[in-house]
């Protein structure tokens, strides 16, 4: 079993006829996803990697019964493109794009949250179901199926991580990326619960950084109600306060998001903390 993609899912590419679009839905479809068609205004009728092209989220999703969406579009109209796939009634709504502004986002949140629709991003790498479905931009020979779900901000550290658990022989059953901005559609804590609530998830693995409280609400989460164990790591121990690593989210402000007080928190909920990616497999056996 899986969180948020299968095997079954129906995707669509927003943004397919574009350079990263179109080379990720190669790459997408060569792994196995069933991709069955993409939308750029104005393109409808052409043909990327012989899948159809329509000018519209409706129209796509009216003829090709797409549940999930995938955006490769510029920051200035990727949130239109989100409130499109929602009004067209898309469950899962994968968000790769950067640089977008944080009252943007604002306004999409509140808008996806009053809809059936469910967000992942944005600035994130998306999600990969082992051996079943690769949604977004990670790599997909890294990992292979198991019982250990990963969620991760970073996502470099989710591809180290991943290999190294693929490489100790401990496979996945999805590697979810939720992305570093500020403002985000899913958050450690919707994550946890949905490994939580999955009976083939045994162990769960949590990448954080610095910055936000995200990793604070994730371990009073993981304290109450989590039975499975988690192991964790957070980077940016040596960052510099008022300094932004990485991430538009990634920001010490006013003494608060430190990784020392993160890591404290889950330490106290039970997690295993590793001091460095690689420790992880050991932490988990």
């Amino acid at each position: 079993m899986a969180i948020l993609a299968d095997k079954n899912t129906r995707l669509l590419v927003q943004g397919i006829t574009g350079r990263e679009g179109s080379f990720h839905t190669k790459q997408m479809i060569d792994y196995g996803t069933n991709v069955v068609g993409g939308v750029t205004p104005g393109k409808g009728g052409e043909w990327v990697h012989s899948k159809p092209v329509f000018d519209t989220v409706k129209k796509a999703v009216d003829a090709t019964g797409a549940n999930a969406s995938i955006i490769y579009a510029p920051a200035a109209v990727a949130p239109d493109a989100i409130y499109e796939a929602v009004d067209a009634g898309v469950n899962l709504i994968v968000c790769i794009t950067e640089g977008i502004p944080i009252l943007d986002m604002i306004k999409v949140y509140d808008y996806v949250k009053r809809s059936n629709s469910r967000l992942i991003g944005p600035n994130c790498p998306g999600l990969l179901t082992p051996g079943q479905a690769k949604v977004g931009i990670m790599p997909g020979y890294i990992a292979t199926p198991g019982n250990v779900g990963v969620v991760s901000k970073s996502g470099t550290l989710t591809y180290e991580v991943v290999f190294a658990l693929t490489q100790a022989g401990m496979g996945q059953t999805t590697c979810l990326g939720i992305g570093g901005d500020p403002v985000i559609g899913t958050n450690f804590v919707d994550a946890l619960r949905m490994f939580e609530d999955d009976p083939e998830t045994e162990k769960v693995v949590l990448i954080g950084e610095i910055g936000g409280r995200a990793e604070i609400d994730a371990a009073e989460f993981i304290q109450s109600h989590m039975t499975k164990p988690v192991a964790a790591f957070i980077a940016g121990k040596s960052a510099p306060p008022g300094t932004r690593m990485g991430h538009a989210g990634a920001i010490i402000e006013g003494g608060e998001g430190t990784a020392t007080e993160k890591i404290a928190a889950l330490t106290a909920a039970g997690v295993k903390v590793a001091d460095n990616p690689e420790q992880i497999p050991t932490l988990l056996k």
